[in-house]
């Protein structure tokens, strides 16, 4: 068997052998370590000195007549019941990369996990929520990655919950052109509603496992950092949290509702239904099958003007997000993540010149004479500059308008960049690098490719546990300023941590212009009739007699 389908069944078993279904307790046992809460005490497990709660129900299931409808509260029980294990994971297609793939999944999924240190005795810990990524589409609290214990047990005075929310098919879908669709309204964020609910979940029940409800830290990474990044601007998410940090996402990740239709027209060819009545018909496993053609097509959350604004940035620019504290950034090397995803080094040659071509004829001229600049300042092969485009603009430029305009208004930010790399080959710093680091998971190799360095893996648990604390992640030895247009200070991480002023200067200056145009950061729908396309169908066909043959191929690829 090859060596990656060997890692990919251990990976599939170890996580099988992980599953179990939570189940009552009898009335009048007295579990510990255990929990009151609104929906019954919930009995955990101790690993050495940290208390251990998977799978608390924070929302009814979303099955049956709530399928695709926005998240109810879980209703008043004096029952016992287990917290032995994870809730299933949400609806999505099995990928190398998203372990939580690999456990059980259903439309069942809105459960957190809670870890707090019995060793400490302060009944108000700070409170770090985690929301994971997978572009909206793929992740789960299953995930290895994800386990709290080690950080938990390195800071003892904090309680850390990771929350499952729906995803894909199940959490980001745009009924409004389907008839009957009218009901199904929230469609387009049932993920980021899913957050909500388990934040207002959060509030009331936290206290029961030590934790403050008045100093809560919200955190995630890739489509978890776009969310933290969007929770901040939304009206029904004030006052359920303090903080928040925001790892390598930002409101970028965002459709506007006419990229949303795709999905629609594609669940409706391939599931055959006519309305809404019929799709509600679907049982799971159709559901489940539909995903495996649909996922890679998969929503990001839609600016609907409703939950939210059509300018995501304009609520940072005027002054709405002030009372937040924020820590935000993003990785050196974020895009070369997508060799591992679209299938190697070779794809990834032709798919990122394919995909910038299909960006960069939205600019105006001037614009894109701002990119030709901008690519002349970089050295070394086209593959790597055009990935250093889109480090830029799908993440660090984002992130740095969210803290421009949240500091210019009074707020409080730090901002990060990382740029300590993976060992995997042509990786360098990229996607996802950073958190093994900080869930002090070194082991938890996916994306390091080796065991996360040691001195690193307690610098930076400690610097998002001193945020979450205190609004500073500043830690002995580093003092970390806070960031504003004017010194732009920010933090690089790597071996030897250390305060750098507006890094990568020229290049952000180029290229902030470009967000205007709100580029759709999709790989999945791109027209392939584009002039790379062109010149490497001329090549690899050779005469022009081929001509005809090349137009046909490219005929079939838009058609995709």
């Amino acid at each position: 068997m090859h060596q990656k389908n060997v890692k990919k069944q251990n990976i599939k078993d170890i996580l099988k052998a992980r599953y179990g279904e939570n189940r009552p307790l009898p009335a009048d046992c007295a579990p510990a370590p255990a929990a009151k809460c609104v929906n019954g005490t919930f009995a955990g497990k101790a690993r050495g000195d940290v208390n251990i709660f998977l799978g608390i129900p924070f929302a009814q299931p979303p099955t049956g007549e709530r399928r695709w409808k926005r998240p109810l509260p879980v209703q008043p029980d004096d029952g016992i019941y287990e917290a032995y294990y994870n809730g299933k994971s949400p609806i999505q297609t099995e990928w190398r990369t998203e372990q939580a793939s690999y456990y059980p999944q259903g439309e069942d999924c809105l459960y957190l996990n809670i870890w707090c240190n019995r060793s400490c005795s302060d009944n108000k810990k700070p409170v770090m929520v985690f929301f994971h990524g997978g572009s909206y589409g793929w992740g789960g609290t299953a995930d290895p990655l994800y386990d709290g214990t080690n950080f938990v047990t390195a800071h003892p005075d904090i309680v850390l919950v990771t929350v499952g929310y729906r995803t894909g098919l199940m959490g980001f879908v745009d009924f409004s052109a389907v008839a009957g669709g009218e009901d199904f309204a929230d469609a387009p964020n049932l993920g980021i509603l899913d957050q909500i609910e388990a934040l207002r979940w959060i509030q009331q029940n936290i206290s029961g496992f030590s934790g403050d409800p008045d100093n809560v830290t919200i955190f995630g990474e890739s489509a978890g950092g776009g969310s933290v990044s969007l929770l901040p601007i939304i009206d029904e998410a004030k006052g359920l949290f303090r903080r928040v940090i925001a790892e390598s996402g930002s409101v970028a990740l965002t459709y506007a509702k006419e990229d949303c239709a795709d999905f629609t027209d594609r669940l409706l060819k391939e599931s055959g239904a006519r309305d809404m009545d019929e799709l509600m018909a679907l049982s799971e496993d159709e559901l489940k099958k539909l995903n495996e053609e649909l996922n890679e097509y998969n929503n990001f959350p839609q600016r609907d003007g409703r939950l939210i604004p059509l300018d995501p940035y304009t609520p940072y620019m005027d002054g709405s997000t002030v009372g937040i504290d924020m820590l935000i950034g993003t990785n050196a090397n974020e895009s070369n993540y997508w060799i591992g995803e679209l299938g190697g080094i070779i794809p990834y040659l032709f798919g990122v010149p394919v995909k910038f071509e299909n960006d960069i004829r939205l600019l105006s001229p001037s614009d894109r004479k701002r990119v030709k600049k901008f690519m002349s300042l970089l050295k070394g092969h086209e593959i790597w500059r055009l990935s250093e485009f889109f480090n830029e603009i799908k993440f660090r430029l984002p992130a740095i308008r969210q803290a421009e305009g949240h500091t210019r208004n009074g707020g409080k930010v730090y901002m990060y960049y990382w740029t300590e790399p993976s060992s995997v080959r042509f990786r360098g710093a990229c996607h996802a690098v950073e958190l093994a680091y900080v869930f002090q998971n070194p082991d938890q190799t996916i994306y390091t490719g080796k065991p996360a360095d040691a001195a690193l893996t307690k610098t930076v648990g400690d610097m998002w546990a001193n945020f979450a604390r205190t609004g500073d992640p500043s830690i002995p030895g580093l003092v970390w300023p806070a960031y504003d247009e004017k010194r732009r200070m920010t933090a690089i991480i790597s071996l030897s941590p250390h305060i750098e002023s507006d890094p990568l200067k020229a290049q952000r200056e180029l290229l902030n212009p470009i967000l205007r145009y709100k580029i759709n950061p999709s790989y999945s729908t791109l027209d392939y009739n584009v002039p790379f396309v062109r010149k490497t169908l001329a090549v690899a066909l050779g005469t022009a007699a081929s001509a005809a043959t090349a137009a046909v191929l490219l005929f079939k690829a838009s058609k995709k």
